[in-house]
């Protein structure tokens, strides 16, 4: 059997009730109930790789550590640091092996409401000098490898602004606060419709979104909450289109026709097990693009310590 972490021992111990689960009407809340200089560590996997045919053509693997500290708490907010530490590459890329590491003992500071729910990135500056500074010293490093140059303004442009860092650079931080401030109900599957970011750097992609609550487990003292998020097919396959057409026309080469692009699927499953203080157990997000029989697979999975 599995042993709890350290943590939801002191908690159970301590008798702090948090009392995020009601069983009289099968609901739960995800509220942060966090201290001042509270600090759990987390270990963060992420894969990626490309299944055609049945047969995996490309794997790339890392994984690296996590300290989550409040730095501050208020009646309105709290003032979270992600500090980002111990990276550890598995990859026969060698632009992949360059650039992760590019992120190590670098802090990210968050600030949430008093839910817990994910507000914005407070030192955004901070970040994008951060970057900006190891990506000059790899630009040296790497001049004589073909595409470097590339690869390195693609990840200096995801750092260039407070906008792209919040949207596509602190991913597992979405993850982790995904579910915070609202309350589900067992039983019952809520849908919306939001809009997503658009890799391709257009209108943002009308996305179905589907959330419910899979598990009660009061004797726990946790739930489990999962989520589906689907990206519309044509509005992805014409955003690729626009992508093709306007790089052909830069590279000076033919462009292809639209009926020539096919159908492109972008799916993404999320689940989390959070303990009733609102610090996530385990977290684990699955996301699939698929054209043309070759689908492109990331995972994240986020455990606790």
């Amino acid at each position: 059997m599995k042993r709890l972490p350290i943590f939801v021992l002191i908690i159970l111990m301590s008798g702090k009730i948090y009392g995020q689960i009601n069983i009289t009407d099968s609901t739960a809340q995800v509220i942060g109930y966090w201290d001042k200089n509270e600090k759990q560590t987390y270990i963060v996997t992420q894969e990626k790789y490309k299944i055609k045919d049945s047969d995996i053509t490309s794997r790339d693997f890392y994984k690296y550590t996590v300290d989550i500290t409040i730095v501050d708490s208020t009646a309105n907010s709290y003032i979270i640091d992600w500090f980002y530490k111990d990276y550890e590459i598995e990859s026969e890329n060698t632009l992949m092996q360059k650039l992760s590491p590019i992120t190590k003992d670098m802090h990210v500071k968050i600030r949430t409401d008093e839910l817990g729910a994910f507000q914005e990135v407070i030192n955004w500056k901070e970040i994008r000098d951060y970057i900006l500074k190891g990506t000059k010293l790899l630009k040296k490093e790497t001049k004589d490898i073909p595409n470097m140059n590339d690869f390195i303004k693609q990840i200096e442009e995801l750092y260039s602004t407070k906008e792209s860092i919040e949207l596509g650079a602190v991913k597992e931080i979405h993850q982790f606060y995904s579910f915070h401030g609202e309350i589900y109900k067992y039983g019952e599957v809520y849908n919306a419709d939001i809009k997503a970011t658009n890799m391709y750097g257009g209108e943002p992609f009308d996305t179905e979104l589907t959330v419910w609550l899979d598990e009660l487990n009061p004797d726990d003292n946790n739930i489990i909450i999962r989520m589906q998020q689907s990206v519309d097919p044509e509005q992805l396959a014409n955003a690729a289109y626009d992508f093709i057409t306007k790089t052909a026309g830069t590279m000076k080469v033919p462009a292809p026709k639209r009926e020539d692009i096919p159908d492109i699927s972008n799916d993404t499953w999320t689940a989390s097990r959070i303990h009733e203080s609102g610090w996530i157990i385990y977290s684990i997000e699955t996301k699939e693009v698929s054209a043309e029989g070759q689908t492109t697979v990331e995972e994240r999975i986020i455990e606790i310590q």
